[in-house]
């Protein structure tokens, strides 16, 4: 039989017997009850899409969900009234033990208490701080939804702890049950006034959590079944209920809780992305920022107040090369403060004064019209006035009501404008925060006003706007320094447009060297590794640079035009400094070594045509504006340099001058390459610059042995390619100390000179102790330093490069042979000579007499044998510094043998010659040794069986050079004149 449902339960109302129909209520229940416990456990968690389409739906139609059982018709209500008490108990708990939404869980409460109570209707109440907010006002059990909500919503009842029925039990935590409530002074008749009902019987509960705290009160008014009471069963009933209900309102609340949070993390994360979009425009990202804040909080206005724009620019530029900053609001603590100081005070925000706050910038967004910005034109107002309170405090401030709180502080708001930005709005409420950037400056102030529901702003607004505020502060931080970055490159560009002019060669100098004659090669020697360059001008320097260019065919196979090419090399040369090594001589001498290896040394045949080119222009641009200083003093004294490059320092900044000249306008020499040509020559470039940095070389050297043990004779890869080259930059970079000797000391006189004013400045300037070969007290340790050098350094490398390409075996060579120079120099610094003083180098022992200088230095070493008293004979030796012979002469019976110094000199008997000079003594007069001998003392008797050597001067010897002899003992001596240090030793 095909029947409708509306027809089969009007037959079961009107015509079934009683039985059948309790049957078919028990049936229908037990198959509902099982679908809700299914449904249950089929609910997914709240990260799954039925949370997301929670979310997007509204109260409304959650309560009207398929999986709900339908409360509207009267159905349901006579089936639950069909059931006993514990049936129906247990019934309205599941229906309130899912239910997630705050909303319909208190409209369930209030209807189910009506139906096991018999209530009239019934209010329930929830706790916001010290006050009862009312969730659902007078819900009979046939209210809808949407109307309790509405109703609510519409007009919110805040009822405080102690005041009332409600606020009485909320403070005592006791149930309350009044059979007449007119004659109950807590009961307020001004809500029967209102409303036009009559109420008797008050029954009101207090709803509490797992720790016995107030969490709501419920209340319910009149019965339906005409008692005059509410009994104890009542009672009991209600507080039994609702100890279930405050497990659900406990979940439910926490769930709308964990809503706001979703909400306010998805508005963090757009701001978070507006705010990386928008960086390059303050007003567009401000305008976004004011619309997320006013849509999430609902309010009617936000507002935002920015500190003056030119002082945070000024700041800028003040701290530029430092760390970013904006314009602090207050001036830093001193230097002198305490580390414990600044540690506790470095969270805390920068305040200051209120009359020093100068808001020059507000940006306002209304309900209906758009932002709206005003320039320094801020009017003053109440606005303005709480932003500037706001900004002195660097606090937040949630004010209920303006007016009061502009009386509680004796403020005369300005009369001018209501808010200084737009229209006569009312300001009733505001929140007002600090927008702080990363150093806890201030930078702004933002607003919110006037709430869309008239009531302050709550803890949860506070919050959100907290966080809302950090995220604003970021981004309008990072605009400012975006718009202040760009103004920076502006000035930098127009720098650099003024550097390069006066950086690059003028047009007469270009045009003169264009137009003279390039002499040849072999004029300027520059096929040989004993390249010398001091006979050469200025001017000779670049022909010769010219010449290199030329005899490789670089000109014409790269169709380089001529006059670009003189611009070029005079271009470079100017922006070499005038120090004393690394300069544009120095260029030019590592450009030639690399040439002759090229060229004499046959490694032409390992590259092509593209990288000589580029090798060519990396040995003349591998120093570009070297200060004199290297890298770990760049590091040292935090330069910009050092900054800007954090490894190779000066390397990078040579090649980035490289870049620059070859930038600037008619000094491309690499015009005419194919962009790829062009890439592959300007990586050569920059790869063989930054090996001039001998930590690069260490790096690369293991790898270069091992390639070399592995027997490669191709160097066609890219990768040994490059090695390949930059082990010749190295090679070049450190030519001098190859270079014949007499070019060789003058180089390091040069090196030396340099490093002693680098060590001169680290004394000056960071109070340090430099290092050994910078010290200019350390001055006579060179020599030996500079053996350390060529052992450690150039002859290992010199030694691989010869092995492996013979070629340039005149490097070796010469290496060794200055090696021999400097081995011997530092054996005479040993012995106590000194040889910096001096210009040059090969005079290493101060002059005896004033403008003549000491070519032979001879000492006469005299043994006196003091067991043979008798025949008073002694040996005497002496010794030259040079490497001729000297003749032995006899005088008086005494022998004196005079030895020079020789390669075949042992080492031992210069060391016993050494100290000995230091450890003799010598008196202003003559000394007679057979005086002193005459009463031998201690000393002499414990030595008498050994030689003592006594030192005297060739020059004052009786007999030497001719001279007449006196009547001298032969043991005796004459000291030398006072004319030297070394003399004064003696």
């Amino acid at each position: 039989m095909d029947l409708d449902a509306d027809t089969v339960e009007r037959w079961l109302c009107e015509q079934a017997p009683q039985d059948l129909v309790d049957r078919v209520i028990r049936a229908r229940l037990q198959h509902r009850t099982g679908s809700l416990t299914i449904n249950r456990a089929k609910r997914g968690s709240m990260t799954s899409e039925m949370f997301n389409t929670w979310l997007a739906s509204s109260p409304i139609k959650r309560s009207k969900s398929p999986n709900r059982v339908t409360r509207s018709s009267g159905e349901w209500r006579h089936h639950l009234g069909m059931l006993d008490e514990g049936e129906l108990f247990m019934e309205l708990i599941r229906d309130v033990s899912n239910e997630l939404d705050i909303d319909v869980l208190c409209h369930k409460i209030l209807v189910n208490v009506g139906l096991l109570t018999r209530a009239d209707r019934g209010s329930l109440f929830l706790v916001r701080g010290k006050h009862l907010v009312a969730k659902l006002f007078d819900v009979t059990v046939n209210t809808e939804l949407r109307e309790a909500v509405h109703k609510a919503k519409e007009e919110e009842i805040q009822i405080p702890f102690g005041v009332g029925v409600a606020g009485t039990v909320a403070e005592t935590k006791e149930v309350v049950n009044i059979k007449n409530a007119y004659q109950d002074p807590r009961f307020n008749r001004e809500i029967d006034h209102m409303t036009g009902y009559k109420t008797n019987l008050i029954l009101c509960v207090p709803i509490c959590n797992y720790d016995n705290d107030v969490i709501g009160v419920a209340q319910i008014i009149n019965k339906t079944d005409g008692s005059n009471s509410f009994t104890e069963h009542d009672v009991e009933i209600f507080q039994r209920y609702l100890t279930f209900c405050a497990i659900g309102i406990q979940n439910a609340q926490l769930f709308e809780k964990s809503v706001q949070e979703f909400q306010r993390n998805q508005m963090l994360l757009s701001l978070a992305r507006s705010i990386f979009e928008e960086q390059n425009n303050l007003d567009c990202l401000v305008s976004k920022i004011m619309t997320q804040a006013r849509d999430l909080i609902k309010c009617e206005r936000c507002v935002v107040f920015l500190l003056d724009l030119e002082c945070e620019e000024a700041s800028h530029l003040e701290h530029f090369g430092a760390k970013p900053g904006n314009c602090s609001l207050e001036k830093k603590a001193s230097t002198k403060n305490s580390t414990t100081d600044a540690l506790a005070n470095k969270d805390i925000p920068v305040a200051r004064e209120e009359k020093d706050i100068n808001f020059t910038t507000a940006f306002e967004l209304g309900s209906e019209h758009g932002v709206k910005k005003i320039n320094k034109n801020v009017k003053p107002s109440k606005l303005l006035q709480i932003a500037q309170e706001v900004a002195s405090s660097t606090q937040l401030l949630n004010i209920a009501d303006v007016q009061v709180w502009a009386a509680s502080l004796n403020r005369q708001p300005s009369a001018d404008s209501e808010d200084g930005c737009a229209g006569q709005v009312s300001i009733r409420s505001i929140l007002c925060m600090p927008i702080l950037n990363g150093k806890k400056d201030v930078i702004g102030v933002a607003q919110l006003i006037n709430k869309d529901t008239g009531f302050p702003f709550t803890d949860c607004d506070v919050a959100t706007f907290e966080a809302f505020a950090i995220f604003c502060g970021l981004g309008i931080h990072n605009t400012q320094m975006y718009e202040s970055a760009c103004k920076l490159m502006a000035k930098q560009k127009v720098a650099l447009e003024c550097l390069s002019y006066h950086a690059t060669a003028s047009v007469d100098d270009t045009i003169k060297l264009a137009q003279d004659n390039i002499p040849s090669a072999e004029t300027y020697n520059l096929y040989s590794f004993k390249f010398i360059d001091f006979d050469l001008s200025d001017d000779d320097t670049c022909k010769a640079t010219i010449r290199m260019f030329l005899q490789c065919n670089l000109v014409q196979q790269f169709q380089i035009p001529y006059h670009v090419l003189c611009k070029w090399v005079l271009s470079v040369r100017k922006n070499y400094r005038p120090v004393k090594y690394h300069n544009w001589r120095h260029a030019l001498n590592v450009a030639q070594t690399m040439f002759a290896m090229l060229k004499t040394g046959k490694m032409e045949r390992f590259m092509s045509d593209l990288e000589i080119l580029g090798l060519l222009v990396a040995c003349l641009c591998h120093d570009l504006d070297h200060r004199g200083t290297n890298n770990a003093f760049q590091t040292k004294t935090e330069s910009p340099l050092a900054i800007l490059y954090t490894t190779s320092t000066m390397e990078h900044h040579h090649f980035d001058q490289c870049v620059m000249i070859l930038n600037s306008d008619g000094n491309n020499i690499f015009q005419a390459l194919s962009p790829e040509d062009y890439r592959s020559v300007m990586k050569l470039v920059e790869n063989s610059i930054l090996s001039t940095d001998l930590a690069m070389y260490f790096k690369k050297k293991s790898r270069f042995m091992e390639v070399v043990e592995n027997g490669e004779f191709d160097w066609q890869s890219e990768e040994k390619k490059a090695l390949l080259c930059g082990i010749l930059m190295t090679a070049c970079d450190v030519s001098a100390i190859a270079k014949p000797w007499e070019v060789q000391h003058k180089m390091a006189k040069l090196v030396a000179d340099e490093f002693f004013d680098q060590g001169d400045l680290e004394k000056l300037q960071l109070n340090q102790q430099p290092m050994a070969m910078m010290d200019r007290e350390k001055k006579d340790e060179l020599p030996q330093m500079q053996v350390e050098f060529i052992d450690v350094i150039c002859l290992p490398l010199y030694k691989v490069l010869c092995d492996t390409f013979p070629w340039i075996t005149p490097l070796y060579e010469g290496t060794l042979e200055n090696r021999k120079h400097w081995k011997d120099l530092a054996e005479k610094v040993e012995m106590g000579l000194t040889w910096i003083d001096h210009d040059k180098i090969e005079i290493p022992v101060e002059e005896f007499f004033t403008n003549k200088s000491t070519k032979d230095i001879e000492f006469t070493i005299t043994t006196l044998n003091t067991t043979q008293n008798s025949t008073k004979k002694s040996n005497t030796k002496s010794l030259d510094l040079n490497l001729q012979d000297s003749s032995s002469f006899h005088r008086n019976g005494a022998k004196f043998s005079s030895f020079r110094k020789k390669p075949t000199s042992s080492r031992s008997f210069r060391n016993r010659v050494s100290r000995s000079l230091y450890n003799s003594t010598a008196s202003s007069g003559s000394a007679s040794v057979s005086d002193a001998s005459q009463v031998p003392t201690v000393d002499q008797q414990m030595i008498s069986s050994t030689s003592l050597p006594v030192f005297t001067s060739p020059a004052t010897t009786p007999g030497y050079n001719n001279q007449p002899a006196h009547n001298t003992s032969l043991s005796s001596t004459t000291p030398v004149k006072n004319k030297s240090k070394y003399c004064r030793i003696l």
